[in-house]
């Protein structure tokens, strides 16, 4: 009789999820499974599949769903800047295969056809996920964010480029690694189809490092703190946009819910800047024409 250690660590070897196919073919039968079900070695997903209980919630619940992590719940489980901000699961399944609705299941479904894998899709086939299921500013952000951690391949950057709609590639040429948070790539893509150039991470003097200039004397900074700001980091933010504008720029500030979901008040606000010239430094205007 095999021990619940060893069919824990047959299942491990198996990449953390096995049908009962699989464990027979090493020689464990349906008692030993029981075993080590109850022993709490592996768990029971669903009829006849079976998985390591250090698999992450998110992971469990898609194979219970009857396929794997997809779409946004694979950039979250990375740890990527992902929209929207919930909780729900996004279930990657077989295009001929089958879903298993569970208790409060609130799972949502992709139907694709995809290399197989045990536990989640790709990197590459998430992304592509997320831009069918949340659209192209969702998807730049999640991009920006894996370039940033250094979680994405040239290789993978490549593929991407290659499998995504024609009309869809200036997303990946136009995406870097320097947004240090999803609003940033938001602001940079918006204003972008809007035809204003900016300037990213830029150091102005007295101040430090500002997520964006637009032109010679606009600073754009977007608080990625949704809400989580305390006092002290409301008065530096404060101090930095006296200074800034002591040395003669004009700062801008917008935070989560602004850049999120309302953003034509954010785009309304910059424009009338642009309109009104305010983004110009006179001087600099002279000194060009000249």
């Amino acid at each position: 009789m095999r021990s619940p250690e060893s069919v824990a660590a047959a299942c491990d070897e198996l990449g953390s999820v096995a049908r009962r196919a699989e464990f027979a073919a090493q020689g464990i039968d349906g008692r030993a499974l029981r075993r080590a079900v109850a022993a709490g070695a592996v768990i029971r997903i669903r009829p006849g599949v079976y998985a390591s209980p250090s698999l992450p919630r998110p992971t469990k619940i898609a194979l219970r769903h009857g396929g794997i992590l997809g779409c946004v719940s694979v950039a979250r489980r990375r740890g990527l800047w992902v929209l929207p901000l919930d909780d729900i699961v996004h279930v990657s399944l077989p295009a001929h295969g089958h879903s298993y609705p569970h208790d409060d299941c609130s799972c949502v479904q992709h139907w694709n056809e995809l290399a197989p894998s045990r536990t989640e899709v790709s990197l590459v086939d998430a992304l592509l996920q997320i831009r069918g299921c949340h659209g192209d500013d969702a998807f730049f952000a999640t991009l920006e964010s894996a370039l940033h951690a250094r979680v994405m391949t040239s290789v993978e950057r490549d593929e991407l480029r290659e499998r995504i709609t024609e009309s869809a590639r200036w997303l990946v040429d136009l995406a870097r690694n320097d947004a240090e948070s999803g609003l940033e790539s938001l602001l940079r893509l918006r204003l972008h189809r809007l035809g204003l150039e900016l300037r990213t991470q830029v150091d102005v003097p007295g101040v430090g490092r500002v997520d964006f200039v637009i032109g010679d004397r606009l600073i754009v900074e977007v608080d990625g703190r949704n809400g989580h700001e305390d006092d002290s980091d409301r008065h530096k933010d404060r101090v930095r946009d006296a200074v800034a504008a002591a040395h003669g720029f004009d700062p801008i500030r917008f935070d989560y819910d602004l850049v999120v979901n309302e953003w034509r008040l954010v785009e309304d606000a910059i424009l009338a800047k642009v309109a009104s010239g305010l983004h110009l430094d006179a001087w600099a205007e002279r000194q060009r024409s000249a």
